[in-house]
C-alpha cells in the first residue's frame, strides 16, 4: 500500500555543528547572502576594540581641534539633523498654506510667525429671544396692570359671570360702561371704573377663593329659575362672597359642587383639554358585569355622541341595586346616566365624590368649606403644569 505523502516537509533533524557560536556580525552577514536582508545595525566589534580606555584624552592634531559646542559647519548654517536646514525663531509656526478668514473677514490676514486666535466659542443651548411680536389687543393675555383687557375677561375676574355668560349678558344690554350700553365683549379697559351690571356697580377683583359645597339633593345649579324652584343660592350660608359653580350638578344629584369667585379658574377646571377627573357614585336598578364596566376604558358611542374613556368599577351589590364608581374628565350634560342607561340600568342615586384632587369627605348637605390659600395656589400651578393630583385640604 502507497504511503500518503506528507503534507508538510520534514522538519530537519541536523543540528548545526558544535563549535565557537556566531558573532553578531557573522550572523548579519549570513543573512544578507542567503535573503538579502542588510543588517540592522552597525557592526561595532572594530569600533571596541579600537576604543579609549576611561580617562584618555585624544590627542590634539590636525583633524581633532577642540570644538566649542554649536560652533560647526553646519551648526553655523542653522543645521537640524531631523528637520533639514533649522528656520528662525520668529518663523517657526508659520505656514505655507494661506490662513483660514471665514470668522473674521473684515480682519486682517496674521503675518508670518502670529498665531492665530480663534473666534469664542457659540454655546448651543442659548436662549432664544424674546417674541416681540404685538398680538392683536382682543386676543392679548395682559397680566392686570399691564395695559388695557378685554372686559369680558375683567368681569370673569371680577366673579361676575364665566366668559360665555358674560358675553350672553353683553348681547342681552345688560352691561354699560359710563352709562352707554357696551355692544362688544372685546372692548378694552384697563379697568373697571364705570362698569355697571344690571345697573350695580362692579368692584374690582379680589384675591380667588375656591370653596367646597356639599349640594343636597333637590336644588338647581343656577342663579335663577324662571319656574321658581329652589337653587343652590337658597341653601348658601350667608357671608360668601359672590361665587359661581364649577360645573354643574342636576337638581336630582348630591354631592361635591366646586364654588369660586374667579371666572378664569372656573373655566380652567371645566375644560376637558386639562383632564380634571370626576368621581362619582351611582346606584342603579338592574344587572352589569365587571367585564362589560371594563369595556368604558375605550371610550362609548350612544345615538352619535362620543363619550372618552371612563374608570367604571363595580363595588358592591344590595339585592338588585348596583353600587358603580365611575371616573371620567369629560363631564357631558348627564354622561354618567345616559351611559349605565346603555346597559340598561336605572340609576336611582347619584353622588359626586371627588373634582380634581379636592373630595367631599365628611362634609354634611348643604355645608360649606373653603380650601386654603396654599392649596389653592399649588392646585393652579400644577393646573398651569397639566399635572393634575394629589389632596388638597380645606380650612
Amino acid at each position: 500500500m502507497a504511503q500518503r505523502p506528507p503534507s508538510k516537509p520534514p522538519r530537519s533533524t541536523q543540528r548545526p555543528a558544535a563549535g565557537k557560536p556566531r558573532s553578531p556580525r557573522e550572523q548579519a552577514e549570513r543573512a544578507h547572502a542567503a535573503w538579502g536582508v542588510k543588517p540592522d545595525r552597525p557592526d561595532r566589534t572594530k569600533d571596541k576594540l579600537t576604543a579609549k580606555p576611561k580617562g584618555a584624552t585624544a590627542p590634539k592634531g590636525k583633524g581633532r581641534e577642540d570644538k566649542a559646542p554649536g560652533t560647526g559647519p553646519r551648526a553655523k548654517a542653522g543645521f537640524d539633523k531631523r528637520t533639514g536646514p533649522a528656520r528662525p525663531a520668529s518663523d517657526r509656526y508659520a505656514s505655507d498654506r494661506p490662513v483660514s478668514n471665514r470668522y473674521a473677514s473684515d480682519r486682517p490676514a496674521p503675518k508670518a510667525g502670529e498665531r492665530t486666535s480663534y473666534p469664542p466659542r457659540i454655546p448651543r443651548n442659548r436662549p432664544k429671544p424674546a417674541h416681540t411680536a404685538n398680538p392683536h389687543p382682543a386676543h392679548a393675555a395682559a397680566q392686570p396692570g399691564e395695559g388695557p383687557q378685554r372686559i369680558a375677561k375683567l368681569l370673569a375676574r371680577a366673579g361676575i359671570a364665566s366668559r360665555r355668560e358674560i358675553e350672553r349678558m353683553i348681547t342681552e344690554g345688560r352691561v354699560a360702561l359710563n352709562g352707554e350700553l357696551v355692544t362688544t365683549p372685546a372692548t378694552l379697559l384697563a379697568d373697571l371704573r364705570g362698569v355697571t351690571v344690571d345697573n350695580q356697580p362692579v368692584q374690582e377683583a379680589e384675591g380667588a377663593r375656591l370653596f367646597l359645597f356639599h349640594k343636597p339633593s333637590g336644588c338647581l345649579t343656577t342663579e335663577r329659575d324662571p319656574a321658581g324652584r329652589p337653587t343652590i343660592y337658597d341653601r348658601l350660608p350667608a357671608g360668601l362672597p359672590r361665587v359661581m359653580p364649577i360645573g354643574r350638578l342636576d337638581m336630582s344629584t348630591e354631592g361635591l359642587l366646586l364654588l369660586t369667585n374667579d371666572g378664569e379658574l372656573k373655566r380652567a377646571m371645566e375644560l376637558p383639554a386639562n383632564g380634571v377627573e370626576r368621581t362619582y357614585r351611582a346606584r342603579a336598578f338592574g344587572e352589569v358585569s365587571q367585564a362589560q364596566l371594563e369595556e368604558l376604558i375605550h371610550g362609548i358611542e350612544i345615538e352619535g355622541v362620543h363619550y372618552a374613556r371612563i374608570d367604571a368599577n363595580l363595588e358592591r351589590r344590595t339585592g338588585r341595586n348596583q353600587w358603580i364608581e365611575m371616573t371620567l374628565t369629560e363631564g357631558k350634560n348627564r354622561e354618567v346616566r345616559r351611559v349605565l342607561e346603555f346597559f340598561d340600568l336605572e340609576v336611582n342615586r347619584l353622588i359626586r365624590t371627588r373634582y380634581g384632587p379636592f373630595e367631599l369627605g365628611d362634609l354634611p348637605p348643604g355645608k360649606v368649606l373653603e380650601i386654603s390659600e396654599s392649596d389653592l395656589n399649588y392646585f393652579r400651578k400644577t393646573l398651569e403644569g397639566g399635572k393634575v393630583g394629589g389632596k388638597a385640604k380645606a380650612k
